[in-house]
């Protein structure tokens, strides 16, 4: 079945399993140095903590239980702030996102110290978005009071499902009074702009479970909401073990549930956008739709515009100019790194020409679910008449991919399968090894 079928979330392409070690430290400091003094600049932070792990989590994370290395990492971020900052004349932020792990395990006196580090590194004067994944759970009055401190004005919660059942079996107790309080707490302090998380395909999940989920946090107004289904890897994630594989709904029953949450959500008055988000008629997101101007990078669908990437922390990925950049994976790794005063980058690619044209053909099919190939071709002055063997293969998507000359549209009936026609321009996938999650 096409929806069985194991394909890249293209949230970059080349996707990350095609980085090489040939993109080292020197290589980035080169492609730093080379930033225009007035390009514009989005920053990633990662944080690889939290409090316990989640048995469903294919986050870059671990738990820990004592201060002692939340303290070290937060001192090794600031130290990462002033070498890269060092290095690149570009100084003008306009988007920050943390992401993790949890990030707030920082605590409100470290995060303000990073904040604070990170502004005397950049500009951060000219920021519109400041954005942060917390888990409702660990959400208090003297977080959110810091987060406003900061400039956070977008919080991100992990809801998953509100379900009993469903958060015992994905290691995650969370009761729906809990999220409710978490988002008063917020919007108490001023941080008002609010997306949730939630998820399907998840262990012990019903259909029922999965539009009570949506229905119950659709009550609670938040701006946007991304539904994204359960990736079952545990070749990748070992903790995902503790979830039986004969727990997990089918393809068929997976596409049921994402489908009834996408008809709660727009019966709420949430309107689709792109994939596998929601977003109220007023949001940017939703404009950024109409108008074909919606983005996608690392953290799902989204406006940003900026010139360069710029990550932070273990793990964390850029996107330059010239093409990607990953810090090492570990957090002992990344600090040796950062410890000796070196950038931390353990791997990247440099994009070509090719890489460029059929990135831009995948992010507009996962972002319009339609794409001119004599336009893309045009903007980056291709020779004309190309991708013939990716158009004869989308003749086995009858119903599902219309193509007008060189035009591609998914219909409505193929959104679900979008991941899988993007694929077929994927000039890495068929000679890669990386095993992905199944389709929808």
């Amino acid at each position: 079945m096409l929806a069985e079928r194991s394909v890249p979330r293209y949230t970059s392409y080349p996707t990350a399993p095609h980085f090489s070690p040939s993109i080292d430290a020197a290589a980035y400091g080169r492609w730093l140095a080379e930033l225009p003094a007035d390009a514009s600049l989005s920053i990633y932070l990662h944080v690889p903590y939290c409090v316990a792990l989640c048995n469903y989590c294919g986050c870059q994370t671990k738990a820990v239980r004592s201060r002692e290395p939340v303290e070290a990492y937060a001192d090794l971020l600031s130290e990462e702030f002033r070498l890269v900052g060092a290095a690149t004349g570009a100084r003008t932020v306009h988007r920050i996102h943390w992401g993790g792990g949890t990030p707030s395990i920082l605590g409100p006196r470290a995060l303000l110290f990073l904040a604070d580090e990170l502004s005397r590194s950049f500009d951060l004067t000219g920021v519109r978005e400041h954005a942060i994944e917390l888990d409702p759970r660990y959400v208090t009055s003297e977080l959110a009071d810091a987060l406003v401190r900061m400039g956070v004005n977008r919080a991100s919660l992990g809801i998953q499902d509100l379900s009993p059942h469903v958060q015992e079996a994905i290691g995650r107790i969370q009761p729906f009074d809990v999220v409710a309080d978490a988002v008063a707490q917020l919007r108490k302090a001023g941080i008002t702009r609010l997306n949730f998380d939630l998820m399907y395909g998840l262990p012990r999940q019903s259909v029922g479970d999965a539009i009570r989920s949506a229905t119950l946090a659709a009550s609670l107004e938040p701006a946007r909401l991304a539904v994204f289904g359960y990736a079952h890897v545990p070749w990748l994630k070992p903790h995902q073990r503790l979830i039986a594989s004969d727990s997990l709904p089918g393809a068929a029953e997976r596409l049921t549930q994402f489908e009834q949450i996408r008809r709660a959500l727009t019966g709420a008055g949430y309107r689709p956008v792109g994939l596998d988000h929601f977003a109220l008629v007023d949001d940017e997101l939703t404009a950024a739709a109409a108008a074909t101007r919606l983005r996608r990078n690392f953290q799902g669908y989204t406006t940003d515009q900026s010139d360069a990437l710029l990550g932070f922390g273990a793990s964390a990925i850029g996107l330059l100019p010239q093409g990607y950049v990953q810090n090492a994976h570990d957090a002992a790794g990344y600090g040796r790194k950062i410890g000796m005063g070196q950038f931390a980058t353990s791997r990247g690619l440099r994009l070509s020409h090719e890489d460029r044209v059929r990135g831009r053909i995948i992010e507009r099919l996962m972002c319009d679910f339609a794409v001119d190939l004599d336009a893309i071709e045009d903007e980056f002055d291709q020779e004309p008449g190309g991708f013939a063997a990716e158009i004869g293969a989308l003749a086995g998507f009858a119903g599902f991919v219309e193509i007008n000359g060189r035009r591609v549209t998914i219909t409505p009936q193929g959104r679900p399968f979008a991941r899988l026609v993007a694929a077929e321009f994927d000039a890495y996938l068929p000679k890669g090894r990386a095993r992905h999650s199944c389709a929808v």
